[in-house]
């Protein structure tokens, strides 16, 4: 990074990377999870497992926007040099950050299912939809501020992910067309503007 330039991720690709990955990986499980008969029974489980998927998603999509919008109202605009990591780059280290441990729950989930059928994985899945729907409040936070929101990629965490951690000391701002990702972290449909 030439001349004090911060290499940038945008902070909803960061949060929606971790989605597909938990959903899919919720959704193998629990499909496995329901030919067991388990401790409790597939009705049971498929049941527990509803409620549990239901208050997961909520928790994941709420937690710490308390946070997210100190430090998105603290943002200063992005310097000249610093350098704005592509869409791919950011969900890639974050998924490579996070295979072991994305082994592990799925594994859980699994095991799980032999005792409560479903349950694990629902979890693992509301998971992924709670990281959805995060990502898509701080889209809706973007487009209101007409704004993109950056996170140093030095702050984020050694799985380079929680763009919101205490690492994470203020966040940088962009106009909407800039990088490869549209507000809220998805792809962008059609090639963007130069910034």
């Amino acid at each position: 990074m030439g001349r004090g330039g911060h290499g940038l991720a945008r902070v909803p690709v960061v949060v929606r990377a971790g989605a597909a990955p938990l959903w899919w990986l919720g959704v193998a499980a629990a499909g496995v999870g329901a030919l067991p008969d388990g401790f409790t029974g597939r009705r049971i489980g498929a049941l527990a497992g509803a409620a549990l998927f239901l208050v997961t998603a909520a928790v994941v999509a709420y937690a710490r926007r308390k946070r997210y919008l100190a430090l998105a109202r603290e943002a200063t605009r992005a310097g000249k040099y610093d350098v704005l990591q592509s869409r791919s780059v950011a969900v890639r280290n974050w998924r490579r950050g996070h295979r072991w441990w994305l082994a592990a729950a799925f594994l859980a989930a699994l095991t799980s299912g032999f005792a409560v059928p479903v349950a694990g994985g629902a979890v693992l899945a509301g998971a992924g939809a709670g990281l959805w729907a995060k990502a898509a409040w701080l889209g809706r936070r973007e487009e209101d501020g007409d704004v993109l929101l950056w996170v140093r990629v030095d702050w984020l965490n050694r799985g380079a992910g929680a763009p919101a951690g205490r690492t994470a000391k203020a966040y940088r701002t962009t106009g909407p067309a800039a990088g490869d990702a549209a507000p809220g972290g998805a792809r962008r449909r059609t090639t963007p503007a130069p910034a």
